[in-house]
């Protein structure tokens, strides 16, 4: 599938997330997010914890709190910041001419990675 056209920038919420239904089989819901920095990050809507979606959170800065137990999730990387532990599934994002990508793909082969997913082509 590749890159997936998700929405209009000015239609996701700042600080705010939207959801990307899937199956459980195909992995699972993606919460893409958008910082007050108009930064785009997407991870599977899935607390390491116990499971919260993480797309019912407070965003704050470049992270997410877990609506369930408060655990901050850094929406680069989707670990879970100290002196919690556990990951999350990222995915890769982009901006292109204010419409948001994302390679649900990528996301879905690779496992969570502590290093942060460039956001490639986004938009200044």
């Amino acid at each position: 599938m590749g890159w997936q056209r998700i929405c209009r920038l000015d239609e996701l919420p700042v600080q705010g997330s939207r959801v990307i239904e899937r199956s459980a089989h195909s992995g699972g819901n993606v919460a893409v997010f958008r910082t007050a920095s108009d930064r785009v990050l997407a991870l599977l809507d899935r607390c390491p914890h116990k499971g919260g979606p993480l797309s019912q959170g407070i965003v704050y800065g470049e992270s997410v709190a877990c609506p369930l137990h408060n655990w901050s999730i850094d929406l680069n990387t989707g670990c879970a910041l100290a002196p919690d532990e556990g990951c999350t599934q990222r995915f890769a994002t982009r901006i292109d001419s204010g419409t948001v990508y994302i390679d649900l793909d990528a996301g879905a082969r690779a496992p969570a990675d502590p290093r942060p997913v460039e956001q490639v082509g986004a938009d200044d």
